[in-house]
């Protein structure tokens, strides 16, 4: 219930149970306020959750819509998210690469340039050993032109 100036001069505030009631839902106002934003959807971008049971490194092929590039790595704990891209997706199709830094893998058929180990930003796709680099096969993320998309990674 929100009390209104109105309500309040209705009421009379003579008897303390009214005054109790008053200030009891003056108290509630601050909460209702807040309330809503806490309501509001996700920011949208490309999410990555964890759902294995092991650390997850991974790293992020595409297209900017001039040229090719990857990058990464992010850490991703496990039965956490991790945001990559942030704001509205603007492209179809996302690549993603991960790794649980021993035996696992979560990868594909398409092909990107990684750094082992370090932090990485590389434009290209081509050439990575001539270039220094090690070439990783990365799985496809369909958006379906969706904005707002978060990709699970299991066991």
């Amino acid at each position: 219930m929100v009390i209104s100036l109105q309500t309040c001069r209705d009421m009379r505030v003579d008897s303390p149970v009214r005054f109790e009631q008053i200030k009891s839902h003056m108290r509630l106002t601050p909460a209702l306020l807040v309330l809503p934003l806490t309501m509001l959807p996700a920011e949208a971008g490309l999410t990555v959750c964890n759902k294995a049971a092991v650390r997850a490194e991974v790293a992020l092929g595409r297209f900017d819509g001039k040229a090719w590039g990857s990058e990464g790595w992010w850490t991703i704990p496990p039965g956490r998210c991790q945001l990559l891209i942030q704001g509205p997706l603007d492209a179809r199709y996302y690549y993603l690469y991960g790794t649980d830094q021993g035996s696992g893998t979560w990868s594909g058929d398409t092909g990107f340039c990684t750094a082992g180990g370090r932090a990485f930003k590389i434009n290209g796709r081509g050439e990575c050993a001539a270039r220094g680099y090690d070439r990783k096969g990365f799985f496809v993320i369909d958006t379906r032109d969706k904005t707002d998309v978060t990709q699970s990674l299991s066991d």
